[in-house]
């Protein structure tokens, strides 16, 4: 997954629970990450579709914003530290709960994607003015930066990647973690409550990349490395690596930044025009937002699509998409999904040749395999709404 060698590699304050726990480890954003544990990578995804997966996300790029002034003040505070973040992303972050939480994405000036993050409203007037975001782990740097650059003199960045941010998916997940932060059970879908655990703060959002019901924590090490250890004492509980969660996020058509998303994408053609809502839309006062509008009102010249082959042989990142001797689109992920039993794909193909059903050629080692183009998810979501 990465040229970087062991010596290289930063580890996350989880590391030595993955040796404890038998993990493959592999280089995977600038980290020592665990790939699959001994049971392997079909029984960890079916395990997460059937009960609960647990997952290291800590490398990971948790972050706050705040106004320089402080935070405080309510209605007010979160309106002016959304208002600067807004200069950067084209989602209504100022219409946020207490509480409430948005994915979007970080755009350039011609409207390609720089990373997809997750941008969440603090619940209490005390803490408005702040803004509590996880970016990819392998653009943290980047975003970090432009960030900084951009808001600077009005706002101040402070890193959490020296925490624990971990994954709890599955529809076993919500029973799991009400054991140990009570009421959560009650968030819905994309929202957050704070939680004390032993005397030290964290985070609990319901939220995930599976498609699957699920939450993510973010703790401190010192309550965080305890907790999780118990949590895996749960008979519901397995850990999950890198590789189970790519066949969960591909079966939910979720798009993977630096595959299935980069900066010469647009939302529109990523099929994420559903990030920017009426009141964005209608200022088109986000970068980008010539091309956006213009691919929204006309049609982009190409589309995400889910591909289904209709042999076993599964079709990788950079599969050429063809219909007889014209080449209309590629693959950006595939791989076998063991829910669906069958291999899955997603890609960009020409708009012309875009809907469910039409008949395509993948070109697996040299040879046309046929497949066709597909609904998108593959495994329906399991949110709470």
């Amino acid at each position: 997954m990465s040229d970087a060698t062991t010596e290289d590699l930063k580890r996350t304050p989880l590391y030595d629970l993955h040796v404890k726990c038998e993990a493959k480890l592999v280089p995977f954003a600038g980290y020592e990450m665990p790939v699959q544990f001994p049971a392997g990578v079909m029984e960890e995804h079916n395990w997460t579709r059937q009960h609960a997966g647990l997952f290291d996300v800590s490398h990971m790029g948790p972050c706050f914003l705040t106004l320089e002034d402080g935070i405080g003040g309510g209605d007010e505070a979160h309106a002016k530290i959304a208002a600067m973040v807004e200069e950067l992303v084209p989602s209504d972050i100022t219409s946020l709960k207490p509480g409430q939480a948005r994915l979007t994405v970080l755009l350039n000036a011609e409207g390609g994607i720089l990373d997809d993050l997750i941008i969440t409203r603090p619940i209490g007037d005390d803490a408005q003015g702040s803004l509590y975001i996880v970016v990819n782990g392998a653009m943290k740097e980047q975003d970090w930066g432009i960030f900084e650059k951009a808001l600077a003199g009005r706002a101040v960045l402070t890193r959490a990647d020296d925490r624990i941010l971990f994954a709890l998916q599955g529809p076993e997940a919500a029973d799991v973690m009400k054991d140990f932060f009570p009421g959560c059970e009650e968030l819905k879908f994309m929202h957050h409550m704070p939680f004390e655990l032993n005397g030290t703060r964290c985070i609990v959002s319901r939220c995930g990349y599976t498609g699957e019901d699920g939450f993510e924590v973010l703790v401190k090490p010192e309550a965080g490395i305890p907790l999780v250890t118990e949590m895996l004492t749960d008979e519901r509980v397995n850990p999950i690596g890198l590789g189970a969660r790519d066949s969960l996020r591909l079966e939910a058509g979720l798009c993977l930044y630096g595959h299935d998303l980069g900066p010469d994408t647009s939302p529109i053609e990523a099929d994420l025009g559903w990030v920017i809502q009426k009141r964005r839309r209608e200022a088109g006062d986000f970068p980008g937002a010539e091309r956006i509008l213009r691919e929204r009102s006309e049609g982009p010249s190409r589309k995400r699509v889910g591909i289904k082959p209709l042999e076993r042989a599964p079709a990788r990142e950079g599969t050429e998409i063809f219909i007889g001797d014209e080449k209309v689109g590629v693959v950006t992920s595939g791989g076998f999904g063991p829910t669906v039993g069958h291999p899955v794909a997603m890609g960009y193909i020409a708009t012309a040749h875009a809907a469910p059903g039409t008949e395509v050629q993948l070109m697996v080692r040299g040879k046309a395999r046929p497949a066709v183009v597909a609904d998108l998810p593959f495994v329906p979501h399991n949110y709470k709404r």
